[in-house]
């Protein structure tokens, strides 16, 4: 395993649609007395000097989490493959973490297991959880980019699905481990 991680980008996916919260953009919706993405912010910004949102709307309210934004390339909310392609193309750095605005319990531990496991294995690592890959929860070589991109071009849409088209390296969590906990519902900004 590495002694000194390289450094990284963080990639932080807020630009859907919303449909589970009702339209409403899940990344700005208030835990705790602040939107989900600042909690994000929060937790990675010590890691890097390069956080990028993908973001298709509010674009200046994630202005103020990130040190660059992109949208999707295509319009109407193509999914995540779309957010991570834009996102890679402007990353700084060659290895990318890759997380979701409505995570807000992730933490700096988990992100460096991931960072240190894709490094000592020159490839992407993903969480997996209860034997299922979390691609929210992944860090990828920027070198991927044309992999990504041809996934897109020959139709693929799952982000999972061309992300498992090469070498993955999985890091095992518990399926109680909170921290993976996406807020996709209203119900979990009560807790």
């Amino acid at each position: 395993m590495p002694d000194v991680l390289p450094p990284c980008s963080i990639l932080v996916l807020a630009g859907g649609r919303g449909q589970r919260m009702g339209g409403r953009d899940k990344g700005l919706l208030t835990w705790h007395g602040e939107p989900l993405v600042a909690h994000v912010q929060r937790a990675v910004r010590a890691l890097s000097d390069d956080l990028v949102i993908s973001c298709n709307r509010n674009q200046a309210a994630y202005a103020a989490y990130a040190d660059q934004l992109v949208g999707d390339a295509d319009a109407d909310f193509p999914g995540p493959l779309a957010g991570v392609i834009s996102g890679l193309k402007v990353a700084r750095h060659q290895w990318v973490v890759l997380l979701a605005c409505d995570a807000p319990r992730i933490d700096k531990a988990l992100i460096e297991d991931l960072l240190t496991l894709s490094v000592a294995h020159d490839s992407a690592a993903m969480v997996r959880q209860g034997g299922y890959w979390q691609p929210m929860f992944s860090v990828l070589p920027r070198r991927l980019l044309p992999l990504l991109e041809q996934a897109w071009q020959a139709g693929e849409r799952s982000l999972q699905k061309a992300l498992l088209q090469d070498s993955v390296q999985g890091l095992e969590c518990a399926e109680d481990d909170l921290r993976l906990s996406n807020f996709n519902s209203p119900e979990w900004l009560q807790d």
